[in-house]
């Protein structure tokens, strides 16, 4: 069993720094906790006993996915629930793992809704929330929400500023040009468990590096050619400086072979058996991947064994 398993609920406060350290992988699980290639639509059978398997043996993080609609021309239609409702649901079947999103699509939403959301669900975790925030990925859903699909980057950089200041500040006095206005006479509650909600980049956010290093906490994006991987990584690094520590993780689709021996096989996404992997994200580490999110939509092989493995013969050798 996992050493951060071995955490107390009340150290939770400092759930960012457990997810990522300067020097070590851990890893986590998107949402749902089911393999599916052959639909759209995931059945959400035994999701909770999963959840509580997973934080049982280790896992670092469940990520949570923000898919309002199905769209049929995409083929995905996540964990189906909203991430902030499910969140909570989580939160009460869990004790250790932190709950997070991957991402909020922040340009569809308010953002002092989420900022009230995030606090609650932190509040109501211990601490255990961490708050990815994304553009998404499907145009067709813009019109719906009535949003413009070409100013979505610049909204995106609004209400990450708002959503700050609200957050991270008492009677904050702050303006906004997409959203409202805050004159210093309301204050959004609750606060955080720790001193500031953090917050995590998934994908590019629409922005440039620079901008993504000095305005989030962290950033996970998708699985790269893994060759070109220690590039990314040091264009990371030089934009968030040479003494600031901010990680860089990624999600990927995935599928353990039962044969632990099988050889690694790395196209969209990344299969193979244990000891391949293991020798693969042993170099990551060391090349300066922080968190791992597995994507196990593809995997033909029950979920529960994949867990199990990866619990009892993989993450103690990262821990």
């Amino acid at each position: 069993m996992s050493d951060y398993r071995n955490s107390t609920a009340t150290s939770a406060a400092s759930v960012f720094d457990k997810v990522f350290k300067p020097g070590e992988l851990t890893f986590g699980l998107l949402t749902p906790l089911e393999g599916y290639p052959n639909s759209d639509t995931p059945t959400m059978r035994n999701h909770t006993a999963l959840a509580t398997l997973a934080d049982d043996l280790g896992f670092a993080a469940l990520w949570l996915r923000d898919v309002p609609f199905r769209d049929p021309a995409f083929g995905d239609v996540g964990q189906i629930y909203d991430p902030m409702v499910y969140a909570g649901w989580l939160a009460a079947a869990t004790r250790y793992i932190a709950i997070g999103t991957a991402g909020i699509v922040l340009p569809l939403r308010d953002p002092l809704a989420v900022a009230k959301q995030a606090l609650s669900v932190d509040q109501l975790t211990g601490g255990r929330f961490i708050l990815g925030l994304s553009t998404g990925d499907r145009p067709s859903e813009y019109p719906a929400f009535g949003a413009e699909f070409e100013n979505r980057s610049e909204r995106f950089r609004d209400a990450h500023t708002l959503i700050t200041a609200a957050v991270n500040q008492s009677f904050p006095v702050h303006q906004s040009k997409f959203y409202g206005t805050l004159d210093g006479s309301l204050d959004l509650v609750p606060k955080a468990k720790q001193a500031r909600l953090k917050t995590v980049a998934v994908g590019r956010c629409g922005q440039d590096i620079s901008w993504l290093a000095d305005n989030m906490d962290g950033w996970i994006w998708h699985q790269s050619n893994i060759e070109l991987l220690p590039t990314v990584i040091e264009s990371w690094r030089a934009a968030c400086g040479p003494q600031v520590f901010k990680p860089y993780g990624y999600g990927t689709f995935f599928e353990l072979d039962r044969d632990p021996d099988a050889p690694l096989r790395v196209r969209h996404g990344i299969y193979g058996g244990r000891k391949a992997l293991i020798e693969l994200w042993k170099r990551q580490r060391d090349q300066g991947v922080s968190h791992v999110a597995l994507n196990m939509r593809v995997s033909s092989r029950p979920v529960k064994e994949t867990i199990e493995e990866l619990g009892e013969s993989v993450l103690p050798l990262f821990t």
